[in-house]
């Protein structure tokens, strides 16, 4: 991880005063991507990669303060790219900071653009805290609290991916909407360019030909998958014949960086052991979303995004409470079914299969984002609107997953990706 700390000398060649005597390119414009969590990291990078091959932006990045930070720093390292410490990011100035999350960012010298982190805005989660009081529950990513600083809105602009948006974010926070801009969904357009390649992310999986794959996808907290139901990945492995089935697991990356890797990995040793192929968190998660016959999901984002995919999804789980009734998720949950405790799973998948009704599940999908297969090319405007400069000539495009990998449980006590 390439840290950029000040010393004798005063700080390092980028953020020089008089950095055009020390730099190789000429730097015209500074950019900060602001990484709170490993989740609202990886959604930066779909938005920084479109800066590519323009030597007149020098990139940063920093870590935000976030519960969810462990982890961050692995990350940044693992891109090396220059990192400054958050006390020193704040006290710079930045043409532009990109950022997946909301904390701190008032901190900032930079015109913010704000990212959602996952498929839109379907969670409801409490207010920040204002001294001893909790302010009321709201949309994460449109509510007031989080917008709102003193009475200024933070971000210069916010990103949406669809313009029903635009509706709900009046309602949670009126005086940011000549903020918004409808962008698109980097998420949805990716998994749509990778649909054709399905046959090889099976093939990373070790699926065949006749086995059916089923994706468990576990978003974080008591409330998911892995916090209501883990017996249900014992079931799926036990109930369901290896010869006929594969069954694999997905979980959000805060589920391995708020536990560790090593107690994830530790927690579904034996599991493993008996068939369930656990899916890296280093991996690209697109893939292995697209090769799934069956989807096991909660109120997570891959689990809206499995609407896309053209299989069936069924929820384990959903805290009905903590999903905006105006989502898109909550249509989904309405026609997803759900998979019971007391009725065996291989005719509860096989049911679903008869019942699936693709144009509801082509309903839900549309919802995500009102400019399918537009992210790149709308995202890369606005960052260069906002830079004032001219964008390069080549179109950017939007590439297929990479092939998915998984974790190997090779010798009894150890364990490898």
């Amino acid at each position: 991880m390439s840290v950029v700390t000040h010393d004798v000398h005063g700080p390092h060649v980028p953020v020089r005063l008089d950095v055009e005597r020390w730099a190789t390119c000429r730097i015209r414009r500074k950019v900060l991507a602001v990484v709170h969590t490993v989740t609202a990291g990886q959604r930066l990078l779909e938005a920084i990669r479109l800066l590519e091959g323009d030597c007149r932006i020098q990139l940063f990045f920093t870590s935000a303060p976030d519960v969810f930070s462990n982890g961050v720093a692995a990350f940044l390292e693992g891109l090396k790219g220059l990192v400054l410490p958050w006390s020193q990011a704040v006290q710079i100035q930045f043409d532009l900071a990109l950022a997946a999350g909301y904390g701190s960012l008032h901190e900032l010298h930079a015109p913010v653009i704000v990212l959602p982190h996952g498929a839109g805005h379907n969670k409801i989660v409490p207010g920040a805290r204002r001294g001893h009081l909790v302010a009321n529950r709201g949309v994460y990513g449109l509510s007031r609290q989080r917008l709102i600083r003193d009475g200024v809105l933070v971000p210069e602009t916010i990103v949406l991916a669809h313009h029903e948006e635009l509706t709900r974010l009046g309602r949670e926070c009126p005086e940011a909407l000549p903020a918004a801009e409808v962008v698109g969904d980097p998420c949805f357009d990716r998994i749509t360019v990778s649909l054709a390649c399905r046959a090889l992310y099976r093939e990373a999986l070790r699926t065949r030909a006749h086995q059916r794959l089923i994706l468990a996808c576990s978003t974080w907290g008591p409330h998911s998958l892995l916090g209501q139901r883990w017996e249900l990945l014992q079931r799926l492995v036990s109930e369901l014949p290896r010869e006929k089935f594969r069954v694999a697991v997905l979980l959000h990356p805060h589920v391995w960086n708020a536990h560790s890797e090593w107690q994830i990995r530790s927690w579904l040793a034996d599991l493993a052991r008996l068939g369930l192929t656990v899916v890296s968190q280093d991996t690209d998660w697109v893939g292995a979303l697209v090769a799934a016959d069956y989807i096991v999901g909660d109120h997570g984002s891959v689990t809206l995004y499995g609407a896309m995919t053209g299989v069936p999804v069924l929820l384990a789980c959903l805290p009905e409470a903590d999903v905006d009734s105006a989502s898109p998720m909550a249509e989904l949950s309405s026609i997803a079914p759900r998979l019971l405790d007391d009725r065996p799973l291989r005719r509860q998948l096989n049911r679903s299969s008869a019942a699936y009704q693709s144009h509801r599940y082509e309903r839900v999908a549309g919802r995500i984002t009102s400019e399918p297969g537009q992210f790149a090319r709308k995202m890369r405007a606005l960052m260069y609107r906002k830079l004032r400069l001219r964008p390069p000539a080549a179109r950017p495009v939007t590439e297929p997953a990479r092939l998915p990998f998984t974790v190997r449980y090779d010798e009894p006590g150890s364990v490898v990706s």
